[in-house]
């Protein structure tokens, strides 16, 4: 790491402990920052009153005033100024308010003057992010994988850009079928970081007695099987970007260490009590709530805050209609392609039932959808007839509201199922669910059949 030459960034260091403060000093100021010092809370806010600060370095346990009444003062007068918090108390409930009410950074005692320096790198980083106001007019075409250009992709956009630019942890919410996961690769693909590696894991995807190895690798011996050593999914993805897909499916214990891993930027081999230093972005995507399952004690409340540093929300494609046009055309460039035919023309009438209908299975169904269009494409247009039963209008559909909850969920079946062409993997992505399940649902509908 090497000497910063920008002289003119501020820092306002506040402790208690004359010798933490000239640590701090002698430690920044050899970084080329400016630092200025103060013992208490109100020494510190009136030199904000009289100095532009860019980040605040405050202790949390201090007389009369203590540190999280000094970060909410910050946070909400001074936009532009990062905070981070440095403690030799550490606890999960300081950490988990002071990202709450706005730090940037939180860094326990005692620590090495590299990981203090990163710290500051950091925390001044998301800071400046906030302050930028950049207006992006992403195009009406694809941009970096992604289709769209409805007001709310527009957001999307924006926050991508934000996130690209700073090496920080990242979280996506959406919906099964929404493209995360090429939200995702967007952003490390625009990134300083793009010819790093960029890895996805799908932590639902692999079991919780394989899923602690997969990630951290292990040392040869370390357990039955373990013939040699190997790396894990954090070890290929250093200097790049790991992405960790449905990460509300894993385990308390999985999340512990998941947190240590974002608190401490270490990892641990199974097998070994050494700890290795990683320098990577992480991505986490989940397709529920995560404050729900925070709120019902079945997410830890900690690594929620961790991972929220940069929410990004993906719309479901019911609230981007206007995209629908946009990306029938592009998965219909592509799979015509792909099978050496002709580009297929859609009816208007077709065009209309796609832009109603309300696709449950978001753009991963579309693009289902159209990719069986252009496979059965006889050089004719293509009419609505071509649509599952379920996607056209009928009026017995719309007008019979005699049927059962269970009902429903079977015509539902039948019609993911119709849509995906008999793929189960598939059908189970789009509803959400893992394949045994669907299986179980499936044989219900072939038992009710039976009886008839």
């Amino acid at each position: 790491m090497g000497i910063i030459k920008n002289k003119n960034i501020q820092i306002l260091a506040v402790d208690d402990s004359l010798e933490m403060l000239e640590l701090l000093r002698r430690s920044l100021s050899a970084y080329g920052y400016n630092v200025l010092t103060v013992t208490n809370v109100i020494g510190a806010i009136k030199i904000l009153e009289s100095t532009k600060i860019d980040l605040v370095i405050t202790d949390l346990q201090m007389p009369q005033i203590n540190g999280l009444e000094l970060i909410k003062h910050v946070r909400e007068n001074y936009k532009s100024t990062g905070i981070l918090v440095i403690t030799g108390y550490p606890s999960i409930k300081n950490a988990v308010e002071t990202v709450k009410l706005g730090a940037n950074e939180y860094l326990i005692k005692s620590f090495t003057r590299l990981e203090l320096v990163a710290a500051v790198e950091s925390a001044i980083q998301v800071a400046e992010s906030r302050d930028q106001e950049k207006t992006i007019k992403p195009t009406k075409t694809r941009i970096s994988g992604i289709i769209g250009d409805s007001e709310s992709m527009n957001k999307v956009y924006q926050k991508m850009v934000k996130a690209s630019s700073l090496k920080t942890t990242i979280l996506l919410n959406g919906e099964t079928g929404t493209g995360k996961e090429l939200v995702a690769r967007a952003i490390h693909y625009n990134s300083k970081e793009k010819s790093a590696p960029f890895i996805a894991v799908n932590c639902g995807g692999i079991p919780e007695t394989l899923l602690e190895s997969e990630l951290f690798g292990y040392l040869k011996g370390s357990f039955t099987g373990a013939n040699e050593t190997r790396g894990g999914f954090f070890h290929a993805a250093d200097g790049g970007t790991i992405f960790l897909d449905e990460i509300h499916n894993t385990s308390p214990a999985m999340q512990a260490k998941l947190l240590r891993v974002l608190q401490e930027k270490e990892i641990n081999m199974i097998g070994s009590n050494k700890a290795q230093k990683i320098d990577l972005r992480i991505i986490a995507a989940a397709n529920v709530d995560l404050y729900k399952l925070v709120e019902k004690g079945a997410f830890r409340e900690d690594l929620y805050y961790r991972l929220n540093i940069i929410p990004i929300l993906i719309p479901p494609l019911r609230e981007r209609k206007g995209d629908i046009g946009l990306l029938v055309n592009f998965f219909s460039n592509k799979y015509a392609s792909e099978l050496g035919v002709k580009k297929p023309f859609y009816t208007d009438r077709l065009m209309d039932a796609l832009n109603s209908y309300d696709w449950p299975g978001n753009v991963r169904e579309l693009e289902n959808i159209i990719q069986r269009l252009v496979v059965l494409n006889d050089g004719t247009r293509i009419d609505v007839t071509e649509l599952p039963q379920m996607m056209r209008y009928s009026v017995s559909k719309h007008g019979n509201l005699n049927k059962t909850l269970k009902q429903v969920e079977i015509d539902h079946l039948q019609l993911i199922l119709a849509s995906t062409g008999g793929n189960k993997t598939k059908a189970a992505e789009i509803l959400g669910i893992d394949r045994k399940t669907l299986r179980e649902k499936l044989k219900d509908i072939d038992a009710k059949d039976s009886m008839i």
